[in-house]
């Protein structure tokens, strides 16, 4: 999994995630994840557009991102997510915790 973050001033921050968020790289996600959150961006767009595949261990650290957001009053939000993690989003029915976009411009306006 590559990563990179663009920071708003505002407090959002948008990670655009490439590669395969699975077992291997879910700890780098989680790590990313709170480095942002820390940094004082508690809102988070996770745009998943170069996703290549994602499994538990990648759901796994998706949620904890969410959570670590939420306990900060935040929030964190998927943009782009391909076909496969809609697949599995809608197999265990995170579809219903996350909010999901088709755009990365769709989730930043609606925070």
């Amino acid at each position: 999994m590559d990563s990179m973050v663009d920071l708003d001033p505002g407090g959002t921050a948008v990670i655009h995630i490439r590669g395969r968020l699975d077992f291997l790289s879910a700890a780098g996600a989680r790590q990313r994840f709170s480095d942002v959150i820390e940094g004082g961006h508690r809102r988070l767009v996770v745009d998943l557009d170069g996703l290549e595949f994602l499994d538990s261990s990648g759901l796994g650290a998706l949620i904890g991102g969410l959570k670590a957001a939420r306990q900060t009053g935040g929030d964190l939000r998927l943009a782009r997510a391909p076909e496969q993690a809609k697949v599995i989003l809608s197999l265990t029915s995170l579809d219903r915790v996350f909010r999901s976009y088709g755009t990365v411009e769709e989730a930043l306006a609606d925070y």
